[in-house]
C-alpha cells in the first residue's frame, strides 16, 4: 500500500466532482472517483460508539479515532496510488472529525448556480419519464416540477443537505483547508483552475487531456433511475441551453449563491461573480 496522502470531493450535486474526479484519475498518482461508501460507514461507526450505545463505555476516543482512521486505509488498500481523493457530499457536514484523523487534508469543494442543479436535476428526471426515479420518496413529491424541487430542496436531501453541509463548512475553523470551485470557470477554463488546485493541494503540476475526459458508472445510476447521472462528456466545455424551469422557480434558486460573498470565511474560491441565464451541463 502507497498511500501517503487524503484529500476529499465534496460541494454541491451536479456541480462537477465526478468531471473532477475523473480529470485528477488521469494522473498515475493521484486515485479518484465518484462518491465513496466511506462517509456512510464513518456516521455508522461514530453512532454505534456514541453516548447511548452500549459499546459507548468500552471505546476509548483513541480507539474511535484509530477505527475511522483505518476504514480510510482498509478501503483504499489496494489502491496503487500515493494520494486518494474521497468523493462525498457529507464531509463539509463531518469536518471536526474528519480534521482530527487527516488534519493536514484539504477539500475541493465544487459549487453551481442552485438554479442551474435543479434544472439539471430536472432534466434527468424528464430523460427518464418511465421510470420512478429514487430522488423522491412518494408520489405527491414527484408530481410536478414545483413539488420535486421543493423536496430536493429539504434541508436533509440530496440538494438541501449538501447547501447547509457546505456553508456551514465555509464558516467553520477549518475553513482554510476548502476552495470552492466554480462549475462555469471549471469547464470555461480548466487548465487554469486545475493549476490553482494543484498549487492548493501542494501537487506538482500535471499535463491533463482536457478533450479525453472518461467516467461512467451505469450501474449505480440504474440504480437510482437515472440514467447518465454519473456520465461525463470527454471533452471538457461549455454546453449552452436554455433552462427549462419555470421562471419563477429559476429566479427563487438563483438567489442561493452564498459563496459569491464570503465575508469573514477563511475559504478559497476560484469563482466568477456574474452568471447569466444562460449556463452548461456536464
Amino acid at each position: 500500500m502507497k498511500i501517503t496522502k487524503f484529500n476529499f470531493i465534496s460541494g454541491l450535486p451536479r456541480s462537477g466532482s465526478t468531471l473532477a474526479a475523473a480529470i485528477f484519475k488521469q494522473n498515475p498518482r493521484f486515485h479518484a472517483g465518484m462518491s465513496s461508501p466511506i462517509a456512510s460507514l464513518f456516521s455508522g461507526i461514530v453512532s454505534q460508539v456514541s453516548a447511548g450505545n452500549e459499546l459507548s463505555s468500552i471505546v476509548s476516543q483513541q480507539q474511535r479515532e484509530n477505527m475511522l482512521r483505518g476504514l480510510f486505509y482498509s478501503y483504499y488498500q489496494e489502491c496503487e496510488q500515493d494520494v486518494i481523493f474521497d468523493t462525498n457530499r457529507a464531509w463539509t457536514a463531518q469536518l471536526p472529525a474528519l480534521m482530527r484523523i487527516f488534519p493536514e487534508a484539504k477539500l475541493i469543494c465544487l459549487v453551481r448556480d442552485v438554479a442551474w442543479i435543479m434544472d439539471s436535476l430536472e432534466i434527468k428526471f424528464r430523460e427518464n419519464a418511465f421510470e420512478n426515479t429514487r430522488l423522491f420518496n412518494s408520489a405527491a413529491e414527484r408530481a410536478t416540477v414545483y413539488t420535486r424541487l421543493d423536496a430536493l430542496a429539504n434541508s436533509n436531501r440530496l440538494v438541501g443537505y449538501a447547501w447547509h453541509a457546505l456553508r456551514e463548512a465555509c464558516y467553520s475553523e477549518f475553513a482554510d483547508r476548502i476552495v470552492i470551485v466554480d462549475y462555469e470557470l471549471l469547464v470555461n477554463r480548466p487548465q487554469e483552475v486545475f493549476d490553482l488546485l494543484y498549487d492548493f493541494i501542494g501537487e506538482e503540476t500535471f499535463k491533463h487531456d482536457f478533450e479525453a475526459v472518461k467516467f461512467d458508472h451505469p450501474e449505480f445510476d440504474a440504480q437510482l433511475g437515472l440514467d447518465g447521472l454519473h456520465r461525463v462528456h470527454p471533452t471538457v466545455a461549455p454546453r449552452p441551453r436554455k433552462s427549462v424551469l419555470p421562471p419563477d422557480l429559476f429566479e427563487k434558486y438563483s438567489n442561493m449563491t452564498f459563496w459569491r460573498d464570503l465575508t469573514d470565511s477563511e475559504t478559497f474560491r476560484i469563482v466568477v461573480q456574474d452568471v447569466g441565464k444562460s449556463n452548461s451541463d456536464r
